[in-house]
């Protein structure tokens, strides 16, 4: 089935997708790339609406549709509503009781030494990356009809860890066993899970992390010989939320230019 539409006796019914942290980067990558492929797409931000209403004003210009919601993906009431307004978005928009798509792709990042790193520090990163993940999962399982595309975006930190990476990189392990487990448990509705493994990517959360020579370090480490960009992620999200990617289920797809 291909998820861009469905046929019904009243016409083309849209598919839809929710995307958590779709106002930057990989985030917002994605939300346009389903747009434009005919997607209602619902995403949230976590403080910058000026940013999430340029994604709306991008989106529209491109003949899609988006909405966007402030939502702290840390709490289970936030995430809550985040569907719930995705719902009535897509509702009124012709596409009633429907969610084809879940991009899990809120994150943290966090870098400090482990002698450096406060409990305060851990439980934070574990709140918005793994936990955000996990309410994101809960209100798939609650909302999702049969053959419904879950990806979730974890980080190349989980096979390629360096140093000062150990509370960010726990969390992004966590994502990818919630990812397994989720997998098995929705299959058979015939639900996707699968997880996407960005390397080094020109984002801001990257830039704001890693300096200009350790990125260049980074870039030449990959056989392209470059850093990627948020749409080469997003690609790869995209490939894996499309209906004939049915059989690929319980996986992380390392979008990483070759690092590893």
């Amino acid at each position: 089935m291909d998820h861009t539409s469905s046929q019904t006796q009243t016409g083309t019914v849209p598919a839809t997708a929710v995307v958590t942290g779709g106002s930057r980067g990989i985030g917002r990558a994605v939300v346009e790339r389903l747009a434009a492929r005919g997607y209602l797409v619902a995403f949230c931000y976590a403080r910058d609406g000026r940013a999430a209403g340029e994604v709306e004003r991008v989106v529209a210009a491109g003949g899609g549709c988006a909405l966007g919601v402030r939502a702290d993906v840390s709490r289970g009431g936030d995430v809550e509503r985040l569907f719930a307004e995705a719902e009535a978005f897509f509702s009124g928009r012709g596409a009633p009781g429907r969610l084809d798509v879940v991009v899990a792709n809120a994150g943290l990042a966090f870098h400090a030494p482990l002698a450096e790193t406060s409990g305060e520090d851990f439980d934070r990163v574990m709140a918005v990356n793994a936990k955000g993940v996990l309410f994101a999962l809960r209100e798939a399982v609650r909302r999702m009809g049969t053959g419904g595309r879950v990806v979730a975006v974890t980080s190349a930190t989980t096979f390629w860890p360096g140093r000062g990476e150990a509370a960010y990189a726990a969390s992004k392990a966590a994502v990818d066993l919630l990812g397994r487990v989720a997998s098995r448990e929705l299959g058979p509705r015939g639900i996707t899970v699968n997880c996407v493994a960005p390397g080094a990517t020109d984002t801001d959360l990257l830039r704001g992390a890693v300096g200009e020579e350790g990125r260049g370090a980074v870039a030449a480490l990959t056989p392209l010989g470059r850093l990627g960009g948020p749409g080469d992620v997003a690609d790869a999200v995209v490939l894996l939320a499309e209906g004939r990617a049915g059989w690929l289920t319980g996986q992380t797809v390392r979008a990483d230019g070759g690092l590893v």
